[in-house]
């Protein structure tokens, strides 16, 4: 697949904001910071279309962004609230899980989440509750390896490797992308494109 445009729709602070689309939609959840921005700029080759930022916790929406309108490609990606660590109250915190899990539990043209973990360390608590959430719900799901270029190259297939038995999955569901480098994206595309295909 290559993403021939990318467009900015919409943020929904609560789930009735939420988009109502025939449109395949794939989801893009992770805990803050694990640089879901940059990964989404990285994977439609735009630098500016999600705004990123050091500081956990500046996405506090579902963010929609329509790729590859008027083709037959087109599909929407949903942006969803980082989870974990992010210096708000814990009031927000709990409006941002209550928005995402809403989400995920209704949201019908779903296709696929892509899961963001950091390379470099095991899953966190709230990872494994994600994934928990995912897998009792029956929900499809490809774990993405951020920040891979923080590792020598001899290191990725093993955190990989690990990444993969801490959730039981096999190694294939496990891609590693660097948004620095810019590398493992073609992998990530190439399972979207099957993804939609067989949608």
């Amino acid at each position: 697949m290559k993403v021939k445009n990318a467009s900015y729709v919409k943020g929904a602070a609560n789930y009735s904001q939420c988009i109502v689309s025939d449109l395949p939609q794939i989801a893009v959840a992770g805990k803050s910071n694990v640089g879901k921005s940059s990964f989404i700029n990285c994977l439609v080759g735009d630098g500016k279309l999600a705004r990123t930022s050091k500081l956990p916790g500046r996405t506090r929406l579902i963010n929609y962004f329509l790729i590859n309108g008027n083709t037959e490609d087109e599909f929407l990606l949903a942006d969803l609230p980082g989870y974990g660590f992010a210096k708000v109250s814990d009031e927000e915190k709990l409006r941002w899980a209550d928005l995402l899990e809403k989400y995920l539990a209704n949201e019908q043209r779903l296709a696929q989440v892509l899961f963001l973990v950091d390379i470099r360390h095991d899953p966190t608590k709230d990872d494994a509750a994600m994934y928990n959430y995912l897998f009792a719900n029956n929900l499809p799901f490809t774990v993405i390896a951020t920040k891979a270029d923080k590792l020598p190259k001899s290191q990725v297939k093993n955190r990989c490797r690990a990444i993969a038995n801490f959730f039981k999955l096999g190694e294939a569901n496990v891609l590693p992308v660097s948004s620095v480098a810019k590398t493992g994206f073609d992998a990530v595309l190439d399972r979207l494109e099957q993804i939609l295909t067989a949608y």
